[in-house]
């Protein structure tokens, strides 16, 4: 069976200019850096995710000896009916989105959108349902109970605090968390101004800006979180968050997003607490969720959270908002 090409990466064919026997060396170099921006053309973890689904896609046609580029409709049908077993709704969607585009890459028509597959996985859905099952919010008791149980003096519990009470107040989402640098932090009077540069919904770095203003306890102040940071970390440029060595020194490389949630757990683990149901995510949901428990119109939620859509806002508004304005309170029962 031929190996496919992976599905984020489409193929850019050299053309020569007319009248040109040889290819100029700047032709051929433009046509590298278009290569180069098609790579981008996609955030890195949908690249990523993308060629894990297809990876395992080719696997398994392989296994059952089926074509996988192009591939039937049936041989679809039978691998959405293989994976409904022990895959989530969600999952089993992105891996059709990535088939779909692997095809469209190679220039083939996209089995996806064949009835047969279309009925079937219309079947899926209503049989498995398709409610999102993700993380718990961290809310303020929570953050609380974090940053209290963080061991005193160790620099990775410095950095650790400052990196959960930004996420948080920021409702930043974990690559935006780890993407900032020094330069994207104004510290001033009212707080901290924090430019966010590029996110998943701003793909193309318009940029946008965002206020952290003062905790009312020293514990729990980002902007003291912050500023406690930087004197002991003596970072005066670049990366804000660092790794740390197995000595506990602090090393030059950016962390990746992946550590968010390892941090939150770690927290969670060291206060006594469940840290299965709870991840990176939990620290941007949390504010989302503890602002609408306390009142705080939609709108001022969304212009700190950055959601673009007020409908997927609204998932974490409605479980803060459960018993605001509660039809059921105004009974008399």
């Amino acid at each position: 069976m031929p190996e496919a090409p992976t599905p984020q990466t489409p193929a850019i064919q050299i053309i020569r200019p007319e009248g040109e026997q040889a290819l100029p060396e700047r032709w051929s170099a433009l046509t590298e850096q278009a290569r180069e921006y098609l790579k981008h053309s996609k955030a890195k973890n949908t690249r990523r995710a993308y060629r894990s689904d297809w990876e395992d896609f080719v696997g398994w046609c392989r296994h059952h000896q089926v074509e996988s580029l192009p591939a039937t409709p049936e041989t679809i049908v039978l691998y959405l009916t293989d994976c409904a077993i022990g895959l989530k709704t969600s999952t089993l969607q992105r891996r059709l989105a990535s088939i779909s585009q692997a095809h469209q890459t190679a220039e083939f028509d996209t089995p996806t959108q064949h009835p047969a597959v279309r009925a079937v996985w219309q079947g899926i859905k209503r049989e498995k349902g398709v409610a999102m099952q993700g993380k718990e919010p961290a809310l303020t008791a929570d953050i609380r109970c974090m940053i209290e149980y963080l061991p005193e003096g160790k620099l990775i519990a410095i950095r650790d605090r400052c990196l959960l009470l930004l996420g948080f107040a920021g409702a930043m989402r974990r690559s935006e968390l780890v993407g900032l640098d020094v330069e994207d932090i104004a510290d001033t009077q009212a707080g901290l101004v924090v430019t966010i540069r590029r996110s998943k919904t701003d793909p193309e770095g318009a940029g946008r800006q965002i206020g952290i203003p003062y905790g009312s306890t020293p514990l729990t102040c980002p902007v003291r979180a912050y500023r406690d940071w930087r004197a002991a970390s003596g970072i005066e440029t670049g990366p804000l968050f660092r790794g740390m060595n197995r000595h506990g020194h602090l090393i030059s490389n950016r962390l990746s997003d992946q550590v968010v949630a390892k941090v939150v757990k770690r927290a969670l683990k060291a206060a006594g607490r469940e840290a299965d149901r709870f991840a990176g995510h939990s620290l941007r949901a949390g504010l989302a969720t503890q602002a609408a428990e306390n009142g705080v119109p939609e709108r001022v939620i969304q212009e700190q959270t950055g959601h673009k859509s007020l409908l997927i806002l609204r998932r974490y508004i409605r479980q803060g908002s459960l018993f605001q304005e509660n039809a059921a309170s105004k009974v008399g029962l």
